[in-house]
């Protein structure tokens, strides 16, 4: 599959109701069984069939909190981004399947079931194997989602 957005985080954006740079915006990895990255229309991650969060040892639950976040607007190439500093899973062993993808979430509601799924990723560097090393999620150069 391909990166992508999920339906009620564009409709919460459009109707004002999700600010990325006010909100605790998260990141958290899944494994090879989880059904995140063919369910672009589930309003929170508890709808999620089969959510799969990585289990590896050195693995937080529920992921990281991003910080330095920012929305930027690029007159010249007609769009906008939303950026952040890349974030890391510090000393992440080998789960019990590999880490398939990561899911950029808004915290919500007091826990992770609560929250709003805001983006899916498998791209680049998906799927592996935790040796455990620090993975370090690295944002591309024009941010973590653009709009265009």
């Amino acid at each position: 599959m391909a990166n992508f957005v999920h339906n009620e985080a564009k409709n919460q954006l459009m109707r004002g109701g999700l600010d990325f740079t006010s909100a605790d915006m998260r990141l958290l990895l899944f494994m090879s069984n989880s059904t995140v990255m063919s369910q672009r229309d589930v309003n929170t991650i508890s709808a999620v069939t089969t959510l799969d969060e990585c289990d590896a040892a050195g693995y937080p639950a529920g992921g990281v909190a991003l910080t330095g976040e920012t929305v930027t607007e690029d007159a010249p190439g007609n769009r906008a981004f939303f950026d952040a500093n890349d974030a890391s899973f510090a000393n992440l062993a080998a789960g019990t399947r590999q880490v398939a993808g990561m899911l950029l979430y808004k915290f919500q509601g007091g826990s992770v079931g609560a929250s709003l799924p805001v983006a899916g990723f498998d791209t680049p560097g998906f799927p592996f194997w935790g040796n455990g090393s620090t993975v370090n999620i690295q944002w591309n150069v024009l941010g973590v989602i653009q709009v265009t």
